[in-house]
């Protein structure tokens, strides 16, 4: 299976599995004022993905989430727990 890349944003990639579900990989690329800088965060994208885990997890007797898992058999290993598999889902656009 071909994972499809469809969006790069300051710090997270976005790949269409092509099931109608969604990889979404936290890099290291750090971020102010919406500039994405030259240096990077070592494991950044590891912490982030992992703080995420533990809130979708937390909270999702609370809300459902779009959260499948943190692993997906098409996905090369170097993205191993920096990567969630998700369901498609409507954007909430909120920033903080």
């Amino acid at each position: 299976m071909t994972l499809t890349k469809i969006y790069s944003g300051k710090v997270r990639d976005l790949y269409d599995v092509g099931d109608g579900t969604l990889i979404l990989v936290a890099s290291d690329r750090m971020s102010a004022f919406d500039v994405v800088m030259r240096e990077s965060v070592p494991d950044k994208g590891r912490v982030l993905t992992a703080m995420s885990a533990f809130w979708f997890g937390h909270l999702g007797n609370l809300a459902s989430n779009h959260l499948i898992g943190l692993d997906h058999p098409d996905a090369p290993p170097e993205w191993a727990g920096r990567m969630m598999h998700v369901r498609r889902a409507e954007m909430l656009p909120v920033e903080c």
